[in-house]
């Protein structure tokens, strides 16, 4: 399981890079929707507002659907499935592989996200990089989730309108957790409280995964 899932995460990380679809698309598109936001908020209120972390995550939201669906997407060529029922992958390993290489683009997206939400919205840059802990654990519950409602939607028509009715509700608890956490990291609160949604969740999307994904993808 563990050999599939490395070579599934270096599989999609390849293709990824060759494309080049999150550095010139998807990543883009997160900073002008983070710039949106600024602009909305204007001058005066962007460094004194409450909002910036509910606006950071859900921008990253936006991000996550796009990569999500990227993800599946790649599934989804012609020949792929095939190959996979020919090597006999373990789906466990497969869950795990996409979820790693999902999770590392969410993360990487992230930084430059964290990095805009400092400059466009004027957050404090230690109350910033004090959230990042808890910023890679939300956005690890994501990518779970994530690789397991993209794989329940794939199969469908028109699965790009289909994924965000799907997961949304799923992310909506992460969502609050993981802004929370933002929030508490800026001005000072406790953090472990909203941890522990994460985690859980987290745990149980992995758990759910390694049982499920292979049904889910057939």
């Amino acid at each position: 399981m563990i050999r599939t899932a490395w070579l599934v995460t270096r599989k999609d990380l390849r293709i990824e890079m060759r494309s080049r679809v999150l550095l010139w698309q998807v990543v883009p598109f997160g900073a002008l929707a983070l710039l949106l936001c600024g602009l909305a908020l204007g001058p005066a209120d962007a460094g004194h507002s409450r909002a910036a972390p509910g606006l950071f995550y859900l921008v990253t939201l936006f991000v996550a659907l796009l990569m999500i669906n990227r993800s599946q997407a790649v599934e989804q060529t012609v020949g792929t499935a095939e190959s996979v029922a020919t090597l006999g992958l373990d789906p466990a390993g497969v869950f795990l592989g996409k979820t790693m290489a999902l999770t590392l683009e969410l993360w990487a997206s992230a930084t430059l996200l964290l990095a805009g939400t400092v400059v466009v919205l004027h957050t404090s840059l230690i109350g910033t990089v004090h959230a990042v802990p808890s910023v890679l654990v939300t956005l690890g519950a994501m990518a779970c989730a994530g690789t397991l409602y993209g794989a329940l939607s794939a199969g469908n028509e028109g699965p790009a309108t289909l994924l965000p009715i799907l997961a949304l509700p799923a992310f909506a608890p992460l969502l609050v957790a993981g802004e929370r956490s933002f929030s508490a990291a800026l001005h000072g609160g406790a953090l472990w409280e909203w941890w522990v949604i994460d985690l859980v969740a987290l745990a149980g999307y992995v758990a759910i995964g390694v049982l499920l994904y292979g049904v889910l993808e057939e």
